[in-house]
C-alpha cells in the first residue's frame, strides 16, 4: 500500500524566479519550466523560499502561480508555496492555487509568530478542510523558529489532504519518527540528505541544486529506488561536496542564482534584502562548480 501523497514522491524542484528591473520575468520563468520538463523533473514548486516569495507582492504571488500552471498545461504536477504565517492569508493563496490549477500546494510552517503546537494543527486544518488540494507540510524550524513535533504531524496526517511533509529539520530522528507513525509521503527539504532520508522511507527530494543538475539528482533517487546501494552512494558523494559548498556560500537563494548565471542561465537581480555574493564567493562557486564538471 502506497502513501497519500505518492504521486508527488521523486524530484521536485524549488524554482527561482527570475527578475529584470525588479519586474518578474516571465520569459525566462517559461524557460525555467521548460528546462524542467525536458529533464525529467517530478514536480514544480515555484514561490517558495528559492523562488524569493517573501519579496514578491500578492499580485505577484498569484500571477507567477497561475503562468507556472498555463504553462506547464497539465505535463507535469505543480505544487507552488502557498504558506503564511497568517492562516486567512494562506487559505486565500491556497484557494487561489486550486483555482489556477495546481495540483498540490506546500505550506511552510507559520514563521515568526511561532504558534503553539496547537496551533500549528489547527492552522494546517483549516487549510486541509477548506481546499481540496493536497497539502504538503514544510517544516524548516531553522527558518521559522519553531518545530512542528511529530505528534502533531500524527495528529495531522489523520485529515483528508494532508498528504506530505517536506521535512528539513536536519534530524533523522524527526523523520523517522513521521514515517514510523504516519502514512505521509515525505520529502527531503535539503539536497544532501536525499540519501539518508531515502534510507529511512523518504520517496524524494524537493531540491535547490536541481535547478542545475536535475538529471543528477534523478539519477541518484532512481538508484535508491532501484535498490542500487552502490550508485547511490556514488552519486550522493559526487553530489554532496557541491551541495555543501554551494549552498553554504550564503542564505538561498542567492547561491542558486549565481550559481545559474555562471552556467549561462542568467535570472537576473535578486531582491532586497537578498544581495549579491562577493568576488569571493563568487569565484569559490565557480570553483565548486568546476570541480563538479559543470561551468568553466
Amino acid at each position: 500500500m502506497g502513501t497519500k501523497g505518492e504521486a508527488f514522491a521523486g524530484l521536485a524542484v524549488a524554482m527561482i524566479t527570475p527578475f529584470q528591473d525588479d519586474q518578474v520575468d516571465y520569459d525566462r520563468l517559461a524557460e525555467q519550466i521548460e528546462f524542467q520538463i525536458t529533464a525529467g523533473t517530478n514536480v514544480l514548486c515555484p514561490v517558495g523560499t528559492t523562488g524569493e516569495s517573501p519579496t514578491l507582492s500578492h499580485a505577484e504571488h498569484e500571477r507567477v502561480i497561475a503562468f507556472v500552471c498555463e504553462t506547464v498545461a497539465g505535463r507535469i504536477k505543480v505544487m507552488p508555496g502557498t504558506g503564511s504565517n497568517s492562516t486567512a492569508e494562506a487559505l486565500r493563496l491556497t484557494q487561489f492555487a486550486e483555482q489556477a490549477g495546481a495540483d498540490a500546494a506546500l505550506q511552510v510552517a507559520p514563521y515568526y509568530n511561532k504558534p503553539t503546537q496547537q496551533g500549528f494543527y489547527e492552522h494546517f486544518q483549516c487549510l486541509a478542510e477548506n481546499t481540496g488540494l493536497p497539502q504538503c507540510i514544510y517544516n524548516i524550524p531553522g527558518r521559522t523558529g519553531k518545530n512542528i513535533e511529530p505528534e502533531t504531524i500524527a495528529r495531522l496526517a489523520e485529515l483528508e489532504h494532508i498528504d506530505l511533509v517536506k521535512e528539513a529539520t536536519g534530524s533523522l530522528d524527526q523523520a523517522s519518527a513521521v514515517l514510523s507513525s504516519t502514512n505521509l509521503t515525505v520529502l527531503s527539504g535539503d539536497d544532501s540528505l536525499t540519501l539518508p532520508l531515502m534510507s529511512v522511507g523518504a520517496e524524494g527530494v524537493i531540491s535547490v541544486v536541481g535547478n542545475i543538475i536535475p538529471a543528477d539528482m534523478l539519477s541518484l533517487i532512481q538508484a535508491i529506488r532501484g535498490g542500487d546501494l552502490t550508485a547511490a552512494r556514488s552519486w550522493h558523494q559526487k553530489l554532496f561536496p557541491l551541495c555543501r559548498n554551494m549552498l553554504s556560500l550564503s542564505t538561498n537563494p542567492i547561491p542558486i542564482k549565481a550559481a545559474m548565471k555562471i552556467l549561462g542561465r542568467d535570472t537576473g537581480q535578486l531582491r532586497l534584502p537578498m544581495t549579491p555574493l562577493s568576488p569571493a564567493e563568487q569565484e569559490q562557486l565557480s570553483t565548486a562548480l568546476r570541480n563538479y564538471g559543470v561551468g568553466n
